[in-house]
């Protein structure tokens, strides 16, 4: 099914689990959401347990920490990655403290999911990929998945938590088919997951990268180069035990996404695998992601989103050392 379907799939599973589940929004339910993801839950499940919220994201996170005191898990939708931030402090400096400041007395078992990421053709403020903000605040979980099985599993783990999970949902695969298991997810929410293996050089990626990452094994292999490819899956925490054991086999590790690289996820994975395997590391670990600007105009997104040429090249630096 495509990952949409999954990810309705995953929230009506977790609905049916349990009658605390609610979901709010902006349009999520009698359009089904911009996307089309909580299509027909409103139907299923009633007005009261699919809301349509005001056009107020600091409201509907503010709202959704009041339920959560009261005993209920709230699913919070952002429609567009870039319409978080009006909703910025109550996530990271209420939301994200709040089982701190009650010493693990009161859970806030809120997901967030966040439609983010480019290759949709949108204008700033619909492709931008924020996610270095929340895995950079302590109290948070934040996770993406790169497939439907992932979606469906994750999106459904992520609401058993008793923990706010931020959950990054790469629009540009909503649309994108996969298999999916219903019996049994994959690995944990939080592990890391070698998906392609590989003996010459490790490449790493969440979300929709994943794809562009998988494409250019694919092109490597046919000049004879071997690309191992691990979806990352947990943004914050970080499993870095498959990470490590790849690079300690290949000895390089390339890092991409769609985010610009300054001061990002990938910073902080590159930095800990030096620390880590440095002398594993047969070539420095390269990163490959966004311009550190403002996202472009949708005609020039194809220069700025990492493809597998950049990939590809990268991994031409990795094996000249």
């Amino acid at each position: 099914m495509p990952m949409a379907k999954a990810l309705n799939a995953g929230l009506a599973a977790a609905m049916a689990a349990d009658e605390r589940v609610l979901l709010m929004g902006e349009d999520i339910g009698t359009l089904g959401g911009v996307f089309r993801v909580t299509e027909g839950l409103k139907n299923t499940y009633g007005e009261h347990r699919v809301l349509d919220t005001p056009l107020a994201e600091s409201g509907i996170v503010g709202t959704a920490i009041g339920l959560a005191m009261r005993g209920y898990r709230p699913v919070c939708e952002i429609q567009f990655d870039g319409f978080i931030f009006p909703g910025f402090d109550q996530i990271t400096t209420q939301l994200a403290k709040l089982t701190n400041r009650h010493e693990g007395a009161q859970a806030f078992p809120i997901v967030i999911r966040v439609p983010y990421g480019g290759h949709i053709g949108a204008v700033e403020h619909h492709q931008e990929s924020p996610e270095a903000y929340f895995a950079h605040t302590a109290g948070l979980r934040s996770v993406s998945p790169s497939t439907p099985h992932d979606a469906y599993w994750m999106i459904q783990e992520a609401i058993a938590a008793n923990d706010p999970v931020m959950f990054f949902e790469p629009k540009s695969r909503y649309w994108q088919k996969g298999a999916v298991d219903l019996a049994a997810p994959a690995v944990p929410l939080h592990s890391s997951r070698v998906v392609r293996t590989g003996s010459d050089v490790t490449v790493l990626a969440h979300g929709a990268m994943v794809s562009v990452l998988l494409q250019a094994a694919e092109l490597a292999a046919s000049e004879g180069i071997s690309l191992e490819v691990v979806d990352l899956r947990s943004i914050a925490p970080i499993d870095y035990a498959p990470i490590l054991e790849s690079v300690r086999k290949t000895g390089r590790l390339i890092v991409a996404q769609e985010a610009p690289g300054n001061v990002s996820v990938g910073s902080e994975i590159a930095a800990t695998v030096a620390e880590r395997a440095f002398y594993s590391l047969e070539a420095p670990v390269l990163r490959v992601s966004g311009f550190d600007v403002p996202f472009p105009p949708a005609k020039l997104e194809g220069v700025f989103l990492p493809d597998a040429d950049r990939i590809l090249e990268a991994v031409d630096r990795a094996l000249a050392y």
